[in-house]
């Protein structure tokens, strides 16, 4: 018999007998739904550091527009000269006069402008705009100067757009877009399971307004009054934040009528991994490949920036264009919504198929059921508190980076030369580095090669000889560039001349020293972003021995396949491909362990500190942007203890310091892993105790196409009715 029917007694007819809850998953769908599990973050983490990785690890700039102030045969010469030297780097413009030229470098037409001396050997201008980046205000100068030299003028920079003081980096706009995106599309993550009933337009429309103030507000009083990186301009966040947050949350609500819970892969595809290359809020987007180049003009995150930018630093200029491409989103995406729920209704793929908050629905995917208001909090708190973390600790770290105790080695002929030395540079130098004596360069070398040091001044050994600076540009090049700086004055005060020596160079296809990072945020990123997925997708695991093979394949298969993408596919992390493939699966393994111990207890909800802390905290402490000496001090503390800066540096040992210290970070990493061990041997305890008493039980949550309560009930009742009627016969 089949087992969907049940007879009377007497062979009568047979009544169907529906199921009483949620259809059972036959084999082929369970596995179908594993093979989506591994797929979500292994897209994730592919995407986002194959574009990362690819975009910066060697920026380059491509037809950079420099304005040349001049007329006639001697500009147009000047033009060419520019760009012939830079090789298609400059797209040189000749404009009539140096006001001209500002107005245009203000208005963002051009990234950098050059006024030629009116005589020879004369003082050469180059005007940059700091505030439209301070990596392309560095371009420019890097590109214009050598033409200075080229014709013996002497050159002074001008900056027409200086940076306020509390963002010396620029990087408040950057963040504060980039909260933007997270606060629009986050949100939907969690609604389309917990809150689905929402989603309709109507229902939705206010919600997302009144949202996109609270988040706006939130981001500038964190990178205003809080950090200090802003000063004022509290109208223009919140007019910016409202747009541009609503925009991405209405588009991000079209994706989801239409794929359901994959649209986080869209949204994260646009909003974050094609939004930062695209933007120029990090690099100029003129050192972008073209696809990105296009991509500024139409995404939301370099509008959100761009307008941020205008208003902060440009008294508006070119606002216009960016506030446009937010009002196009908003428009079309809600004109899309409309038109999709009027032809095929509200029902969203893959979701909770529910009008109301009366049904039962877990508040985080793979938790048990929540009452209304629990749901409604955490759909709050929880996208809201991953902004509060992104925003604060990155504006935080980052807005105004300062050299503080920079490790330097001074070399003198003898200990007591070096001491003098240090003794004579420590009142003018003492409060931004740690200066320390060494009698030979051989030491010096040695302590640089160990990453003891940042470099070494060596003095000069005779009276009629000069100076020489040992640097390591692997270690960091803008650390590279302050020692540079600063001791070509100590040498110019002193009367000597100064040579500096790279001991330690980047590769040519890793000229940003940001490889490193990137290999080891992929690594972290793929051990705990495997933990979430389960624990949401998977529920049914219950037992720590059930991850243990999972997590062993996941962690070997991801650290083949990124050595494969970032080396092979890419060219950017060249050899090393056994010790890089084992550090990072023991990486990403141990990852996973520690934060499965959290996930596993807590659910989806301890995402947000696991991420805090395998994350957030070890990118500023890891050294791999700001060197370690410019964060600020909470963050040196956790150098040694966070497991990412742990992972930077292993893979930059590995390529550029013949793998000194790599011992001490692997046993970071494992310390993370064998406490992760003992969690989740607890966790196991802890659970089974919780199941005994009938809690932490996930929800089955109802899909699309299954049966609702009314239908359940219905059969329930036709069911009984059969019994009784077989025994009536009886």
């Amino acid at each position: 018999m089949d087992p969907s029917t049940s007879a009377p007694p007497d062979g009568g007819t047979a009544v169907e007998e529906a199921p009483a809850g949620p259809p059972q998953e036959d084999r082929r769908a369970r596995i179908a739904r594993y093979v989506a599990l591994f797929a979500m973050p292994f897209l994730m983490v592919t995407m986002m550091y194959a574009t990362y990785m690819g975009t910066m690890h060697s920026p380059t700039p491509r037809d950079l527009p420099v304005a040349v102030v001049g007329a006639g045969p001697v500009a147009e010469q000047l033009a060419e000269g520019l760009e012939e030297a830079s090789g298609g780097g400059v797209e040189a413009r000749l404009v009539a006069t140096e006001g001209a030229a500002v107005g245009l470098l203000k208005d963002r037409d051009v990234a950098g402008a050059l006024l030629p001396p009116t005589g020879a050997g004369g003082t050469a201008t180059i005007y940059t705009a700091n505030a439209a980046g301070a990596s392309q205000a560095g371009t420019v100068q890097q590109l214009l100067a050598p033409v200075a030299v080229e014709n013996d003028w002497r050159t002074t920079v001008k900056d027409v757009a200086p940076l306020a003081d509390g963002d010396m980096s620029g990087t408040a706009v950057l963040f504060a877009g980039m909260g933007m995106m997270l606060a629009g599309y986050v949100p939907l993550s969690l609604m389309t399971m917990s809150l689905p009933y929402l989603l309709r337009l109507r229902r939705f429309l206010p919600l997302a307004l009144g949202w996109s103030a609270v988040t706006s507000t939130v981001i500038w009083t964190i990178l205003g009054p809080v950090v200090g990186a802003v000063d004022g301009h509290y109208l223009h966040f919140l007019g910016v934040g409202v747009l541009a947050t609503g925009a991405v949350a209405l588009a991000q609500l079209l994706f989801t009528k239409l794929v359901g819970p994959l649209a986080v892969l869209f949204g994260m595809l646009l909003w974050v991994v094609f939004g930062m290359p695209s933007s120029g809020l990090s690099l100029s987007i003129h050192t972008m490949p073209g696809f990105f180049q296009f991509l500024h003009g139409v995404l939301p995150l370099p509008a959100a920036g761009g307008a941020l930018r205008s208003l902060l630093y440009f008294d508006g200029r070119g606002l216009g264009s960016h506030l446009l491409t937010l009002a196009v989103w908003a428009v079309a995406a809600f004109a899309l919504c409309l038109l999709k729920e009027r032809r095929s209704g509200h029902a969203i793929p893959a979701a909770p198929a529910v009008t109301g908050p009366g049904e039962p629905l877990p508040a985080l995917a793979g938790g048990p059921v929540r009452a209304p208001r629990t749901r409604y909090v955490a759909a709050v708190l929880f996208p809201l508190s991953i902004l509060v973390a992104v925003v604060g600790l990155m504006g935080a770290s980052m807005h105004k980076p300062e050299v503080r105790d920079m490790p330097v080695a001074v070399v003198g002929t003898t200990q007591e030369q070096a001491r003098q030395a240090v003794a004579g540079l420590e009142p003018s130098l003492g409060a931004m580095f740690d200066l320390r004596p060494v009698d030979s360069v051989q030491e010096a070398r040695a302590q640089l090669t160990d990453q003891r040091v940042a470099g070494a001044y060596v003095l000069p050994a005779a009276p009629s000889g000069g100076a020489e600076l040992l640097t390591a540009s692997a270690a960091g090049p803008s650390q590279q560039t302050i020692l540079r700086t600063v001791f070509q004055q100590v040498a110019e005060g002193q009367g000597v001349a100064l040579e500096t020596k790279d001991v330690r160079p980047l590769t040519e296809d890793d000229t940003m020293g940001s490889n490193s990072l990137y290999v080891a945020m992929s690594w972290i990123m793929a051990g705990f972003l495997i933990m979430a997925v389960l624990r949401g997708g998977a529920p049914e695991l219950r037992r720590f021995r059930q991850f243990l093979p999972l997590l062993a394949g996941w962690a070997a298969g991801m650290a083949v396949w990124l050595w494969f993408l970032f080396d092979v596919l890419i060219g950017a992390v060249n050899g090393h491909a056994a010790v890089l493939i084992g550090a990072g699966a023991a990486t990403i393994f141990c990852v996973a362990l520690a934060a499965g111990a959290f996930t596993r207890t807590v659910g989806l909800a301890a995402i947000v500190p696991v991420m805090v802390v395998l994350m957030l905290l070890g990118v500023p402490a890891s050294g791999g942007g700001l060197p370690i000496s410019m964060v600020p001090e909470v963050f040196r503390l956790l150098q040694d203890v966070l497991p990412l800066p742990a992972a930077v540096d292993i893979a930059r040992s590995l390529v550029y310091f013949d793998g000194t210290g790599i011992g001490g970070n692997l046993l970071t990493v494992a310390a993370w892993g064998g406490a992760g061990l003992v969690l989740n041997l607890l966790a196991d305890l802890w659970l089974a105790h919780r199941a005994r008493q009938g809690k932490g039980i996930p929800a089955e949550v109802p899909r699309a196409g299954a049966p609702g309560p009314a239908a359940r009930a219905e059969a329930e009742e036709q069911r009984e009715e059969a019994a009784l009627a077989g025994s009536a016969a009886s």
